[in-house]
């Protein structure tokens, strides 16, 4: 590390300047990530740093932010490491066996997103990407012996799963009019805007020394909340000191052990891509399936409103009916009615679905009743037995005495 540390933690008068920053930050957006995945469930393995931290000028927190919120890379390429540690038990290829059944019974392709890209929600995995302006990105998902490949071009959006020959393609009337699917988090950058959204007088922002990441100097931004009870133990990001773009992105629980995400580019380059990168032509013989289905571009491949990075709240239930956010800052819990009943034991649920909803619930009983805890160790959400949910990035104390409150 450099030796030095700036911005002990941040104020709330300093917190409406990091808002700020963060707001500009939102508006520089590099559209990188057009896969469709549940991104609280998407990480990347650790970015392997180089070796020897930089001697860098000294910067604020305040003006690191402000670096990435002026970022503006319209071109790059690069290999990112993806990894992810809920600390969800096996399914025992239970989610691969619903996914190939949703295929067959003809609900759709092996190459859309929305099926192809649940793998991601568990284990190692290396993805390629590429940008050139807000009409072209290609990202692809490097396998053993296959590759998947999602591609924007214009209005065009194609999917390829070389493992089945699949190919899906999209020409909603979003793409027509030059627009790319909505990003979802999937590099650094994406994980870093997430998680500035989540920054005010309850978050720590400071600057923590340097780094080398993908061979280029970095420096180190930690963002920590200042409330107990989160499940967020800090956010580091290495942010590149020449461009201000994000290079790595790591995200530690307060429980402590290995990183529940990793983002980070083990490669990268600001060149700009060849165009033959985004060009696309169904392999001969490939099964294609056209989604005709208005609008299905943008929301088929937008699930980021159900994994944004927690601290904010916003995002747990978007969408769902009655949603009602608790408490603020990193401590929110979001919380509805599904006006049924609660989740059944695995007796009742029955086979290995009950027996994994087992695995992951905790039995748990206050002024509000009885209910279940589902953990990982990141996101938990209590389901009571009349229905009710509280969900967030806190522990299982915070949920019940959240419900308990809400009697």
């Amino acid at each position: 590390m450099a030796p030095y540390e700036s911005d002990e933690s941040t104020t709330a008068e300093e917190a409406d300047d990091l808002r700020a920053g963060r707001r500009k930050a939102a508006r520089y957006v590099v559209p990188v990530a057009v896969v469709g995945v549940a991104a609280a469930t998407i990480g990347l393995v650790p970015a392997l740093a180089d070796s020897g931290d930089p001697d860098l000028p000294k910067i604020s927190a305040q003006q690191l932010i402000d670096k990435i919120a002026k970022s503006d890379v319209q071109q790059m390429s690069g290999t990112v490491k993806v990894s992810t540690d809920l600390g969800l038990p096996n399914l025992g290829g239970l989610e691969n066996s619903l996914a190939s059944g949703a295929t067959r019974s003809g609900d759709g392709s092996s190459a859309d997103p929305s099926t192809k890209l649940t793998e991601l929600a568990t284990g190692t995995h290396t993805l390629r990407v590429a940008s050139d302006g807000p009409d072209r990105q290609k990202v692809s998902l490097l396998e053993n012996a296959a590759e998947y490949s999602l591609i924007h071009n214009g209005k065009d959006v194609w999917g390829y799963d070389s493992g089945s020959n699949e190919v899906y393609h999209s020409t909603d009337a979003g793409h027509a009019q030059g627009r790319p699917p909505k990003d979802v988090p999937a590099t650094p950058k994406d994980f870093t805007q997430e998680a500035l959204k989540s920054v005010d007088a309850t978050t720590s922002v400071t600057v923590q020394g340097t780094a080398r990441v993908a061979g280029r100097d970095a420096y180190r931004l930690v963002v920590k909340p200042k409330q107990s009870g989160s499940t967020v133990g800090q956010i580091t990001v290495a942010v590149d000191a020449r461009t201000g773009m994000p290079l790595k992105f790591t995200l530690t629980p307060s429980s402590g052990g290995s990183a529940v995400i990793d983002a980070g580019f083990t490669q990268v380059s600001f060149a700009r891509p060849s165009a033959s990168t985004f060009d696309f032509t169904p392999p001969k013989g490939a099964k294609v399936t056209e989604d005709t289905k208005a609008g299905h571009g943008r929301a088929g491949h937008d699930l980021k409103g159900t994994g944004k990075v927690p601290g904010s709240g916003k995002g747990l239930a978007e969408g769902t009916g009655g949603t009602k956010i608790l408490g603020k800052g990193w401590n929110s819990i979001a919380t509805f009615d599904t006006g049924g009943k609660g989740v059944p034991s695995g007796s009742a649920a029955g086979g290995r679905f009950g027996g994994f909803l087992d695995s992951l619930g905790d039995k748990v009983s206050g002024t509000f009743g009885s209910g279940t805890v589902f953990k990982t160790r990141l996101i938990n959400a209590l389901i009571t037995d009349d229905g009710k949910v509280y969900v967030g990035a806190v522990d299982k104390a915070a949920l019940v005495k959240a419900a308990d409150a809400a009697q």
